[in-house]
């Protein structure tokens, strides 16, 4: 697999810091080339020039139409993350949907 660049979407990226970094964990032992990274609400759009996929905390869905409408001309796929990812903090099941949702691409 080729390196990836996924992108976290929550609030103030707290939550979903933590989350990234159990998905870090997760590629870093299945020995992929994969960056994930944290970042708020009000600055993941600066980042659309430099991710491969955007996955968005639970509490966020209300954003996910504005979301895929600005990733679309990027061809970035926007992924909900299912609560039970989110909050289990998840990191191997979140790895596991970005690459089938990318791989689907």
């Amino acid at each position: 697999m080729e390196h990836r660049n996924i992108i976290l979407c929550c609030g103030g990226g707290l939550s979903s810091g933590f989350l990234a970094q159990q998905g870090r964990k997760a590629a870093k032992k299945r020995k992929l080339d994969v960056n994930i990274e944290a970042k708020s609400e009000s600055e993941v759009t600066q980042y659309f020039g430099r991710m491969d996929i955007l996955m968005v905390g639970p509490h966020y869905a209300f954003r996910m139409e504005a979301f895929t409408e600005q990733a679309a001309p990027y061809g970035i796929p926007v992924v909900l993350i299912p609560e039970d990812i989110y909050s289990m903090l998840d990191g191997a099941a979140l790895l596991d949907l970005a690459i089938k949702t990318l791989e689907d691409k």
